[in-house]
């Protein structure tokens, strides 16, 4: 087997528990983003335009829909030969076997894995967040810094920091001191849950912090802090560009939005760094019926829109929308049916869903006064009955939830 310099262990196995209906039936990497992604598309197309080919990726929470999506990782011309993408998830050994408990128990599970390419870093992964980034830089930073382990650091709100994990670092960059989701944060450069190792230093903190019978088995909780107690070199790389955790209803959302926003630097459209995704590439140009009004929106192939408005909304393929519907701030999924003369804003309405004629759903916070403002969310294959009101903040489940996978 030939060595690799660095490998990337993808942690792709989380509930989100937080995306509530979105989540029931998929992993939430699996989730549909902008139109024509998944959100597990964005670090897979990072690895390979950072010219990482082996990817390790680590599943666990339903993961059907995710296998399935990527297959041999072709679209992401990870099918190779010596390396590409590996699906890892949980197994038994011997006689025991046992859910990955963390994310320090994730990668210590897959020890074995990782040697067999023999690496001499370890880039760990998340595979829930949006963004754009050039690993190879991170990695140049990680050599000239004589790292043992390189946090990649992004400068948050000092009023949100308490949500991250928290750097404090020299003006070397230099790391210090590592607080997870601080009451009271002494710096906003926040944790992106991004990780470049030495591997031979990973390889003996993974092995002692399993041994530890006190830890939760977490890099941000048990790992690191392991490591800086003991004096490791660790340091903060700096990322200034576009990132976002789409770990809720309002932050998915809002990433989809952003897609729409010209100054927001996330451009799915540069040919220097595509975002690759799974297609069918036989799907059906859209259509656009007569009297249809569209502004400032996606819409994707297949899609066929009759007399309808539609405005800052991103519409993902095989939706169709009757006369006289209007949207606004919406993202619909893959292949939703809405009738005629239906109002939806500030809204996600999930695959397969059917939203009879005149149903309202969400609205905008500004002109809703009828309790605690959110977005609206249908889950998939769920039906909306003709003119049925779906609440700001308000959830419709599926009418069938299947067994876990």
């Amino acid at each position: 087997m030939k060595r690799k310099e660095m490998l990337a262990m993808l942690l792709a196995g989380g509930q989100g528990s937080r995306l509530y209906v979105l989540t029931q039936e998929m992993a939430k990497p699996a989730v549909p983003f902008g139109g024509k992604y998944r959100i597990i598309d964005f670090p897979l197309s990072n690895c390979t335009n950072s010219g990482i080919d082996t990817v390790g990726v680590l599943t666990q929470y339903r993961p059907l829909e995710l296998h399935t999506y990527i297959g041999n990782g072709q679209p992401w011309d990870l099918d190779r030969m010596q390396g590409g993408v590996h699906i890892l998830p949980p197994y038994v050994s011997g006689s025991t076997g046992e859910w990955y408990a963390g994310t320090a128990n994730a990668i210590y599970q897959n020890i074995q894995f990782i040697e067999k390419y023999d690496p001499e870093y370890v880039l760990i992964l998340s595979g829930d967040h949006v963004y754009k980034m050039d690993y190879s830089q991170m990695l140049d930073f990680h050599k000239a810094k004589k790292a043992d382990a390189t946090i990649a650091t992004l400068q948050v709100p000092i009023e949100e920091a308490s949500r991250f994990g928290i750097i404090n670092a020299d003006a070397d960059d230099h790391i210090y001191e590592f607080e997870e989701k601080p009451a009271h944060p002494k710096s906003d450069r926040a944790s992106m849950g991004i990780y470049i190792f030495t591997w031979e230093k990973l390889r003996k903190y993974l092995i002692e912090d399993e041994n530890d019978p006190q830890s939760s088995k977490d890099f941000g909780k048990d790992v690191l802090p392991r490591m800086l107690a003991a004096g490791e070199r660790l340091f903060a790389y700096c990322f200034d560009g576009y990132w976002k955790d789409v770990g809720t209803i309002e932050s998915l959302w809002e990433a989809n939005m952003d897609l729409l926003n010209p100054h927001i630097p996330l451009n799915l459209s540069d040919p220097d760094w595509r975002i690759y995704a799974r297609h069918d590439h036989n799907l059906m140009p859209q259509y656009i019926g007569r009297n249809v009004r569209v502004g400032e929106s996606i819409v994707t192939e297949n899609c066929t829109l009759d007399g309808c408005s539609l405005w800052y909304s991103v519409l993902f393929s095989g939706v169709t929308i009757g006369a006289g519907s209007v949207l606004n701030s919406a993202v619909v999924m893959q292949d939703v049916k809405i009738g005629k003369n239906c109002t939806i804003k500030y809204a996600i309405i999930a695959s397969d869903a059917v939203i009879e004629d005149g149903a309202v759903i969400g609205a905008e916070p500004e002109h809703y006064h009828g309790g605690e403002w959110g977005i609206a969310v249908v889950g998939s294959g769920a039906v909306v009955k003709a003119g049925q009101v779906v609440r700001p903040k308000e959830m419709i489940k599926p009418k069938t939830v299947k067994e876990a996978d």
